[in-house]
């Protein structure tokens, strides 16, 4: 039985926003091991399910095709990164924890 992965996922190191984070994309999971190809060396495979990606605007609607066409499927739930709220004159406090180098 074909196996999907459906998440959101994180935005790229190069991103300072959100954009392109808050679509579900449904992946393909392989069993079959990636071979080496002796000649060039390149990495293959013989599935080409892991080079189908499609993209839902809600998990809702990841899920309702994945039951459709018969797909068993793993929802992974994003996780909100913590942040923290701070403020540059934190810097200069008189009880900071850590020495001011400079």
């Amino acid at each position: 039985m074909t196996l999907a992965r459906i998440h959101r996922p994180a935005k790229t190191a190069m991103q300072s926003g959100k954009a392109k984070t808050n679509r579900w994309l449904l992946e393909f999971v392989s069993d079959d091991p990636r071979e080496i190809e002796p000649l060039m060396g390149w990495t293959s495979s013989s599935d080409t399910r892991r080079q189908v990606k499609l993209w839902f605007d809600t998990k809702e609607e990841a899920m309702a095709y994945a039951a459709k066409n018969g797909i068993a499927c793993q929802v992974e739930e994003p996780q909100e990164p913590k942040r923290r709220t701070m403020a540059y004159s934190d810097n200069f406090k008189f009880n900071r924890i850590g020495q001011w180098t400079h």
